[in-house]
């Protein structure tokens, strides 16, 4: 009897460390769920990062995908073993489009409505706090998938899969932040579900009152963020952080009131000081959303001419979200992958994103 509790044992963990677990999804990394979903991400098949086709574990079925919307936004859902429900979203695909909606940056509120077109109105809520702010582009993103990916949730839902994943990488892993959030506050979508989040490679989607939310949202390692350390696409989009966008309490947010109450000379000194440091920051701000809001959404409306211009914030101070899981350099990767001044994908891609997996935690991604 005790050796048969033992097989069994080397057999769960045999099967478990190579695809998504066999019983309900747990919570923090797992590098061999991680590994599987790059292979996932991988039968995208038509952008700059998902060339190598490596082998997929068994028992994982691609059972639908979405058609383009928006700007040439897709997603694939995957099921395995007929209880674990993947949402794989496709990022950037090379396309002057798909570009477009990284570079359409300027922040908008964290609840609204995304007009897409005459017939079609997103009602969406990614945060409570009024104060939070998110990126236009994905946004649109979320607006033009989110509804039909409610609806593929919910048709599965009923056919018993109560556990899904959310994954994407470069743009998709942005995605993925905003569209676990809108999920989270979607009120079609049953709140049994238990969703687990991998935003790889993934730039800031929002300003820190979002990344609080997403945070708190998936609290206890449900919402992850992996990123390669050399890679400098989480970096972006430009931050700008003024004193506009500090909580009330924040004494930063009314120094001029402090300063009224000082002495006549000292409060001509710092009242010059500080408008000195804070005017170019606010200028900077402004024109961040002016070049990445206002003019990047007409450029949008060529291609979607019946998109309606969201209501843009006064904020650039965008912020990462998500449970950090830091792929650092080890002793070998620049060999491996060498920067020759032109190639400035070559940290970004899942190839050296696979790499570092296998050598950090030492498991085969083949």
């Amino acid at each position: 009897m005790r050796y048969r509790f033992l097989v069994h044992c080397y057999l769960f963990l045999l099967l478990g460390s190579s695809t998504i677990s066999a019983q309900h999804l747990q919570p923090h990394f797992d590098p061999h769920e991680y590994s599987t979903l790059l292979k996932l991400a991988e039968r995208m098949g038509d952008t700059p990062w998902t060339k190598v086709k490596n082998q997929l574990p068994p028992d994982y079925q691609l059972v639908y995908r979405s058609p383009e919307v928006g700007l040439l936004n897709r997603w694939d859902l995957w099921v395995y073993q007929q209880h674990t429900g993947i949402i794989v979203i496709r990022g950037t695909n090379g396309t002057n489009t798909s570009w477009l909606e990284n570079f359409y940056a300027g922040m908008i509120p964290a609840k609204g409505t995304v007009v897409l077109n005459d017939s079609t109105r997103v009602p969406y809520q990614v945060a409570r706090d009024s104060a939070a702010f998110v990126h236009a582009g994905w946004m649109l993103a979320v607006a033009a998938m989110g509804p039909g990916m409610v609806n593929k949730i919910n048709e599965y839902y009923q056919q018993g899969i109560h556990d899904f994943i959310i994954f994407g990488h470069s743009q998709g892993g942005a995605i993925s932040f905003l569209m676990r959030s809108y999920l989270a506050y979607n009120e079609q979508v049953p709140k049994d579900i238990t969703f687990k989040t991998y935003a790889s490679a993934a730039p800031k989607p929002g300003n820190l009152q979002y990344a609080y939310d997403f945070d708190f949202i998936t609290r206890g390692g449900w919402g992850l963020r992996v990123v390669n350390s050399t890679d400098w696409v989480p970096e972006t989009p430009f931050s700008i952080q003024t004193t506009s966008d500090f909580v009330p309490i924040n004494p930063f947010s009314n120094v001029k009131g402090i300063l009224k109450k000082q002495k006549l000379p000292v409060r001509s000194v710092l009242s010059y000081m500080y408008g000195r440091l804070d005017r170019p920051a606010k200028r900077a701000a402004r024109r961040m959303q002016r070049t990445l809001g206002n003019l990047a959404y007409k450029r949008v409306r060529k291609i979607l001419p019946e998109y309606k211009r969201p209501d843009f914030v006064k904020s650039h101070s965008y912020t990462p979200a998500g449970v950090p899981v830091i792929l650092y350099p080890v002793e070998g990767y620049n060999k491996m992958f060498p920067f020759d001044g032109k190639n400035i994908f070559i940290h970004h891609s899942l190839t050296a994103y696979r790499w570092e997996l296998e050598q950090i935690y030492g498991i085969s991604t083949n």
